[in-house]
């Protein structure tokens, strides 16, 4: 089993400039240090890596992916993508990580309560530390709305698992994702939010992975 840092995050490197291609040239070169093929995991931003690396040909043999956080693809949508970008570019351009952090998080349903309770722990220089990242995660994204041809032209079994107690829009997304892709099947944790627990969540992928 291969658990990976992305570029950027943990103990990888992060070199200049950023494109989606080099994630996905990353994930090819650990698939084949894995003997060829992989069941791969992708969770939230890193479940629409995955799904674009299958789309690419990637030897991918069963896809897991966790809250992949597409919108309804609306005009409401669309530009509710393009502050968002807005917003974290102009953060991040100031060197404001922290606050690039705590954005990102509010507009993914944490509470500003929690947030700030946060930023007083140990643990929120980490997140500081990653800020630049999300930039990353908000390449693979583009403007956030389901890439369905994309989806539907994916054949390989696929889990779409999203939480009970995560906003409503990540549940409807992860399961129009479901809906669209060909062969694929859709489940919900109940009491989980995107902040899933590992041992709630390790079980299910082992019974899908096993199959």
């Amino acid at each position: 089993m291969f658990h990976y840092d992305r570029r950027g995050r943990g103990d990888s490197s992060d070199t200049q400039p950023y494109a989606v291609e080099r994630e996905i040239e990353d994930l090819e070169a650990l698939i084949n240090e894995a003997g060829g093929s992989a069941l791969v995991f992708g969770m939230s931003s890193g479940g629409a890596l995955a799904f674009e690396a299958a789309a690419r040909g990637l030897a991918i043999t069963r896809l897991a992916v966790y809250e992949p956080p597409f919108n309804a693809g609306d005009e409401q949508a669309r530009q509710a993508a393009e502050h968002y970008t807005r917003e974290l570019s102009a953060l991040l351009g100031e060197g404001r990580r922290g606050d690039a952090a705590a954005f990102a998080m509010t507009t993914w349903g944490a509470p500003a309560e929690a947030i700030a309770g946060m930023r007083q722990t140990l643990i929120w220089p980490l997140f500081e530390a990653v800020a630049p990242t999300l930039a990353y995660d908000n390449a693979i994204m583009g403007d956030g709305s389901i890439p369905t041809e994309r989806l539907a032209s994916l054949t390989v079994p696929t889990l779409v698992v999203a939480d009970g107690a995560s906003p409503a829009f990540m549940q409807n997304a992860a399961q129009a994702v479901a809906q669209t892709l060909p062969n694929a099947q859709f489940r919900i944790l109940e009491g989980q939010t995107h902040d899933v627990a590992p041992q709630v969540l390790a079980p299910v992928l082992v019974e899908f992975f096993n199959r």
